[in-house]
């Protein structure tokens, strides 16, 4: 296959996982299908395991966060971590969603992370995510839910009643932010709708909809955009673009070395959850795989955690060419020029000096250029699960990730070539025998 086939097949598979992962049950769900495929073998966390050298496993929690690993072929003395998340900044909907107004149906929304609100208006809303129903025959069942048609919007106020609009003004999304759904509806029209889509989809016969956790999405599919394709613009890519980047990176490795991917849940709303970073989701599994294969103790399991290291992939604020001033001079990174360090003296990001030369000496050794961001000294800086990990496991960390615009709106922007230039970099993190730095 010629470079500009495999680009394009990689583009390709790119574009087909964020438009079918509207929700991270769904990013989990076709993570491991992609998983299982290459030959990694299902864990439940339930059972006991047993795990042997030179193969291959994943685990999920809560259906929204996922571990995989290859162990490698002979002594366990490192893993090669890298980690990502699989949930983005969204409307959620309410428990009790349904609001009559005006003669219209609308779903009262909760705002998940820090969404930008005002890019959610006029877009073509469908809904996804998680269902619990009970079943005609009394039984409970977890479903996955998405409604891929436009069945809400979020109308703009016109600008004769808001002449101010274009000033800038805040929005209240207890009050302006409820997508219209139904004209016509009733609020028991709501619970009749979800059943019908349950049943269309799973082909299950629904008797009740006992809990739900749901989001609207803008249904418009992800596109290469520019005259020759220099970005691809769709939602989520913050962080789906880097689940997929780190879990193509995984199945391309050698499988020699001791690698695992983590796509932990709830970074978009401070990781504090059993599966977000902040939990004991991946020192469970890491334990377990120790306690299988490693040095034994709690003194082999520091000793495994010293000598490995995880690499945060979550995306880098490229410089927008209208907001130049919003960068620092030194400090702006540009689509389709290389994954990016990101560096922050007060932890905002677990990049050091050790762990930063290491991934220069990476993307050297991949032919890949490399990127550094630093956030303007008057500004604030976000943060990302590498230094929650780094905090909870004591593992020499890093934070990386590709450039993009727009992030957290409801689309945002990469380039079209940086997710080949970190998953080249990442084959080579997982296969390199050695990761102390002298």
């Amino acid at each position: 296959m010629s470079d500009h086939a495999a680009d394009k097949a990689l583009e390709d598979r790119l574009i087909d996982f964020l438009q079918h992962s509207p929700s991270p049950w769904h990013a989990t769900t076709n993570l491991a299908a992609r998983l299982e495929a290459a030959g990694y073998r299902p864990l439940k966390e339930t059972d006991s395991w047993k795990l042997s050298l030179g193969k291959k496993y994943y685990v999920t929690r809560n259906d929204s966060a996922l571990i995989a690993f290859q162990l490698p072929d002979s002594s366990l003395e490192a893993m090669r971590m890298v980690g990502a998340h699989t949930d983005s900044p969204a409307l959620r909907l309410k428990p009790q969603p349904a609001i009559v107004n005006k003669g219209w149906l609308q779903l009262g929304v909760q705002v998940y992370g820090g969404a930008l609100l005002a890019p959610w208006f006029d877009r073509d809303l469908g809904i996804a995510g998680r269902v619990h129903v009970r079943r005609a025959d009394g039984t409970l069942q977890g479903v996955l839910l998405n409604v891929a048609e436009p069945v809400a919007i979020i109308p703009s106020l016109a600008i004769h009643m808001d002449r101010e609009a274009n000033n800038g003004r805040a929005l209240n999304a207890q009050t302006q932010m409820a997508p219209l759904m139904m004209q016509g509806g009733d609020a028991p029209d709501f619970d009749r709708l979800l059943k019908q889509w349950i049943e269309h989809e799973h082909a299950i016969e629904v008797a009740d909809i006992v809990d739900f956790e749901l989001g609207f999405y803008d249904v418009q599919p992800p596109a290469r955009v520019g005259v020759n394709g220099e970005m691809i613009a769709s939602a989520r890519l913050d962080n789906l673009l880097s689940c997929f980047i780190g879990v193509e990176a995984l199945l391309a490795a050698d499988g020699r070395q001791g690698a695992l991917f983590v796509a932990n849940d709830h970074e978009e709303v401070g990781s504090a959850s059993a599966c977000g970073a902040q939990g004991p989701f991946l020192a469970d599994v890491l334990r377990r795989v120790n306690s299988a294969l490693g040095e034994p103790g709690d003194e082999g399991f520091v000793r495994l955690i010293q000598r490995s290291l995880m690499i945060s992939c979550d995306n880098a604020h490229a410089v927008h060419p209208n907001f130049t001033d919003k960068h620092d001079p030194n400090h702006g990174p540009s689509l389709n020029a290389g994954p990016v360090i990101k560096v922050n003296a007060s932890q905002r990001y677990a990049t050091n000096s050790a762990t930063g030369a290491l991934f220069h000496e990476i993307c050297r050794e991949a032919g890949v250029p490399v990127q550094q961001f630093v956030t303007r000294a008057d500004m604030g800086c976000g943060s990302t699960i590498g230094p929650i990990t780094a905090t909870e496991l004591g593992v020499p960390t890093i934070d990386v990730g590709v450039p993009q615009f727009g992030m957290h709106s409801i689309r945002e922007t990469a380039g079209s070539r940086d997710p080949a230039y970190l998953i080249r970099a990442l084959k080579v993190f997982f296969d390199r025998p050695e990761l102390a730095i002298d």
